[in-house]
């Protein structure tokens, strides 16, 4: 009796597509949801200058936070 495995390579072939395009799409949507929601915002950056005991100048904000995004891009 000869086994055909056309089912079996079917099943197999629509989990590694489903796996590899559900990979893809999570990285998407997390890629997406950071650049709406940064994990650090200029808030955060003034309380934690305030907590060093600095008053910092919106210069040294915006100086911070566009370091932070050059490195986030490497």
């Amino acid at each position: 009796m000869e086994w055909n495995g056309g089912w079996f390579g079917l099943v197999i072939a629509a989990l590694v597509l489903g796996a590899v395009g559900g990979f893809f799409l999570a990285r998407w949507f997390i890629k997406r949801e950071m650049a709406k929601n940064p994990p650090i915002n200029e808030k955060m950056i003034r309380a934690m200058f305030m907590q060093m005991g600095r008053k910092p100048s919106e210069a040294q904000i915006r100086a911070v936070m566009k370091s932070m995004q050059n490195n986030s891009n490497l």
